[in-house]
């Protein structure tokens, strides 16, 4: 009998109930959210088995999404966890957003406001600084990546115009959404916004690169700044 004391690890679990054991004789799409985080955890820790561990995280955290949203530093002063931990289970949910956003030969196509605004909210809308971001898109709106241009206040003084289409142009992207996000959680776009907005449209247009639109998010919501008219036309 293991002690109650000890961290239960997977192959100490019955084999009927072993996430990889599951895993090779279902396939992974078997397994529940727990099982699959269990996996990446390998090992619980004293008085605290590794299903347990994985049960409480995700309830925690609220899900998959929430432990997205959490920052490195945080998963590592979790109960359980600690920088190895919390460096492989951060590493897989990035891998799968860039999955997401860069499927080989089907890759995430944009075809709303709402498509290029559940790429980013999850994480944009928890960030305690401004951050700027383009999503570049090649002729058919396919998502080609999502480059991070500037963190701090995004302000038409500070921002250089030329930063914004530098890896557009180096891809040859023919087109780009803007999106930053307002720590406040309100996502009402500010008279310096717009401003910011027009000037990049306008560089849009010499470049060639068509800005479709520029999404500021807040908690849990967005504004299209193109459906309000703002910046735009």
């Amino acid at each position: 009998m293991i002690p109650p004391d000890l961290p239960l690890r997977l192959k100490e679990l019955p084999s009927h109930d072993q996430p990889r054991e599951r895993l090779r004789d279902h396939g992974a799409a078997a397994l529940s959210d727990a099982e699959l985080l269990a996996i990446l955890l390998r090992v619980g820790v004293a008085g605290t088995g590794v299903m347990q561990l994985a049960q409480q995280l995700l309830a925690e955290h609220r899900g998959w999404r929430g432990l997205m949203r959490a920052d490195y530093a945080t998963l590592c002063r979790q109960h359980g966890l600690g920088e190895a931990k919390a460096a492989t289970v951060k590493a897989a949910l990035e891998i799968g957003r860039r999955i997401l956003i860069t499927g080989g030969e089907e890759r995430f196509q944009i075809r709303s406001p709402s498509d290029a605004a559940n790429l980013l909210m999850v994480e944009m809308g928890h960030l305690d600084q401004e951050h700027l971001r383009t999503i570049l898109l090649d002729t058919k709106n396919n998502v080609q990546t999502i480059s991070t241009v500037y963190i701090g206040s995004v302000n038409s003084a500070l921002i250089r115009v030329g930063e914004v289409f530098k890896e557009a142009i180096r891809r040859n992207s023919t087109a780009l959404i803007l999106a930053h996000n307002h720590p406040s959680g309100d996502p009402t776009p500010s008279t310096e916004d717009i401003l910011v907005t027009r000037q990049i449209v306008e560089a849009g247009n010499l470049l060639d690169c068509d800005v479709l639109d520029h999404l500021v998010i807040g908690a849990g919501k967005y504004i299209s700044m193109r459906e309000r008219g703002l910046g735009f036309g």
